[in-house]
């Protein structure tokens, strides 16, 4: 590896460690999902590290297209401003259908009524009714599935030109490298961060806002949505 090769891969770092940190559309749905859906601190890691990862692979799959198919690095960057807009979009839209379903969650168990999930349906059980066997919304695969093909879809911008102009050189050595380097770092930062912040959110004194904590983590979805596609954080 020569002084380019160590050079691109040290900015690789860099721009992964700073792209996460300003970003909040990392960290924000996995520490409010956490948050509302009880989720372990093994389990928080593991959903946002396979988020992640569909996050970063996404966009080496484009860009390693793009090259295939003959695409200048300005081609393949405007394909990924496109998928950025769309996919802030589609957070600001996961955060308020998430937000309705906790307002009406939260409305339901203040009537004496309390809402389950169970393969897909909702059930609705009178307070007092006798014990039910229905798995906790907590457990329903359909929260992580939707963060998962979220992430894949959103694009990650700064990794594009750090893979594609050393391989359009062809340094396909340096490329892997950075794009390696800088999903490790873009990985390794979005787990530490969210947990810290997980960290933080638990010693809250939120008990009094328990029963609005599905519909308060719609919303600050919603809002890192749109400070994302709005802002350009």
């Amino acid at each position: 590896m020569d002084a380019l090769g160590w050079n691109i891969m040290a900015a690789a770092a860099g721009v992964g460690l700073v792209h996460v940190v300003t970003g909040p559309d990392h960290m924000v749905p996995f520490v409010v999902l956490a948050r509302a859906q009880g989720w372990s601190a093994g389990k928080t890691a593991l959903v946002t590290a396979l988020c992640g990862v569909a996050h970063v692979a996404s966009s080496l799959l484009l860009g390693g297209l793009g090259l295939a198919l003959g695409w200048g690095l300005g081609r393949v960057t405007q394909w990924e401003a496109l998928r950025g807009e769309v996919a802030g979009w589609i957070l600001v839209a996961f955060g308020l259908a998430y937000a309705v379903w906790g307002t009406r969650k939260a409305f339901l168990h203040r009537h004496g009524v309390t809402l389950h999930a169970h393969n897909g349906q909702v059930h609705l059980h009178p307070q007092g009714a006798g014990p039910h066997v229905h798995r906790a919304p907590a457990d329903s695969p359909v929260t992580f599935w939707s963060l998962f093909l979220l992430f894949a879809f959103g694009p990650c911008e700064p990794l594009i030109p750090l893979f594609m102009v050393p391989a359009s050189g062809g340094r396909w050595d340096v490329a892997w490298a950075a794009g390696v380097v800088f999903s490790l770092v873009t990985l390794a930062t979005m787990v530490a961060a969210v947990l810290l912040l997980r960290a933080g959110v638990y010693r809250l004194p939120l008990a009094g806002l328990e029963r609005w904590s599905h519909a308060l983590a719609g919303a600050a979805i919603a809002v890192s949505g749109l400070a994302v596609t709005l802002l350009g954080l």
